[in-house]
């Protein structure tokens, strides 16, 4: 018996059939400030309202080879009735090649791989304000079909 597995029967790679790759992820850009601080943590008495700004931006990296970076950034502003609690900013990014047709790579870039970016930069944005002496931000899951059809200015359920 070989280690080896077995090559596919097409003679193809197998990568080829892979229609989303998310080669590497990372932290482009993180921002906390407490403006207020130390006198906020000694005033503060109740949660603080959290006000959240998203948006999701995509680049060609390599032109002709299908290789994207696509950004998702999140800012969220916290406040105790117009006292400034905390400013987070998060700019999560992964490199994609993707393999699909033409007509699918604005969706799949701008919903599809923010999908996957998602549920990491939830996490990074929770560390950050419960490491920076807050409640940490949960952020709730985000309808990324939704801003992408709200971006082109398309009602819901048409595509």
């Amino acid at each position: 018996m070989s280690d080896q597995p077995n090559p596919p029967a097409n003679g193809s790679t197998g990568q080829e059939a892979m229609p989303i790759v998310l080669n590497i992820q990372f932290t482009k850009d993180l921002s906390f400030e407490v403006p207020g601080a130390p006198e906020i943590f000694a005033t503060l008495r109740e949660q603080p309202r959290v006000d959240l700004a998203l948006d999701v931006q995509a680049r060609p990296i390599q032109e002709g080879q299908n290789v994207f970076e696509v950004s998702l950034m999140i800012r969220a502003d916290a406040k105790v009735e117009e006292t400034p609690c905390f400013i987070a900013e998060l700019t999560y990014c992964g490199i994609f090649t993707l393999n699909v047709p033409q007509e699918h790579l604005e969706p799949v870039l701008l919903v599809e791989c923010p999908r996957l970016l998602f549920p990491f930069a939830r996490n990074i944005l929770a560390d950050v304000t419960r490491e920076g002496g807050f409640p940490p931000v949960m952020l709730n899951p985000i309808d990324f079909v939704q801003l992408w059809q709200n971006r082109r200015g398309q009602p819901v359920g048409t595509a």
